[in-house]
């Protein structure tokens, strides 16, 4: 570690004039950079730059550490020169930042003593019921199979039929057999799945596998003989209503935000009545 750093601070002080009046002082063992009245130790630059990193890296981390630690100082400097003793009084701020946080801090001690997280299949089944609106689609979602195969392979037909089969042998028998000839096998025939997001977990191009999705087959082969294949056995279209298990963590998350809204409503009701109530807070 010691011996990275050492090599990337002599590569920064051979590239760096203002640096460079620092190198009798960093042989010497502490001060590494000099900004203004300010000194930078050897200590902090090591607390830095991670353990294992290659001299070329050590290197550029310093560099941008001492640039990034001059800069921050230097316009310290400035500002403090430059403003009024008026502009350079920031209690009010701070004051008004502190309140804040102390109320922020508060408010999630509250929320937290009193939020329940279990949400019930039936709560999440009634939310959805009641509000379709929110959950329209952006993309279709499918349920499907998808394989990534050389075009060329002697088990390219067989896989791309084995796909496709509503008997459970078969598609374990594709897994085992993609294992040693295909890129990629994704059995994802039973879950919801958007479109993109396959896609991207296939590696494969959104817009030539998707462009016009459909139930059966989507593929194509591209310039490098890779074939990118997806059975598409159920299939919801954009501008459709979600499939409720597509949407359930969502479901989950927009109750829990409901109730952490009534929760903030409750405290501050509860702040005026019971302040009112031992007459704390009046209104002349």
């Amino acid at each position: 570690m010691r011996k990275s750093l050492f090599i990337a601070l002599m590569g920064i002080l051979a590239v760096s004039c203002e640096l460079a009046d620092t190198a009798a002082e960093l042989f010497r063992g502490e001060v590494v950079a000099r900004a203004g009245d300010h000194k930078l130790h050897r200590s902090q630059l090591e607390d830095y730059i991670p353990q294992g990193v290659s001299a070329q890296d050590s290197a550029q981390l310093a560099r941008q550490y001492i640039e990034a630690w001059a800069k921050d100082l230097l316009m310290l400097d400035m500002a403090n020169e430059q403003l009024s003793d008026q502009e350079k009084d920031v209690s009010q701020e701070l004051e008004e930042y502190r309140r804040t946080l102390l109320k922020y801090r508060y408010e999630q001690l509250y929320i937290s003593q009193r939020l329940d997280t279990l949400v019930s299949a039936e709560e999440i089944a009634r939310f959805f019921r009641e509000n379709p609106h929110m959950f329209t689609l952006e993309r279709p979602v499918v349920k499907a199979r998808s394989l990534v195969i050389p075009a060329d392979s002697k088990n390219y037909r067989a896989l791309r039929l084995m796909i496709c089969s509503a008997e459970q042998e078969q598609v374990m028998e594709a897994a085992s057999l993609a294992a040693t000839s295909a890129i990629r096998f994704l059995d994802l025939a039973d879950n919801w799945t958007d479109v993109l997001a396959l896609s991207r977990e296939l590696g494969a191009e959104h817009h030539r596998l998707f462009s016009n999705v459909r139930s059966g087959y989507n593929e194509y082969t591209d310039a490098d003989g890779i074939a990118y294949i997806c059975y598409v056995r159920e299939l919801i279209p954009e501008d459709k209503t979600a499939p409720e298990e597509f949407v359930t963590q969502r479901v989950r998350d927009l109750i829990l935000s409901e109730r952490r809204h009534k929760l903030e409503t409750q405290l501050e009701r509860s702040l005026l009545e019971n302040a009112r109530a031992k007459d704390k807070f009046v209104i002349y």
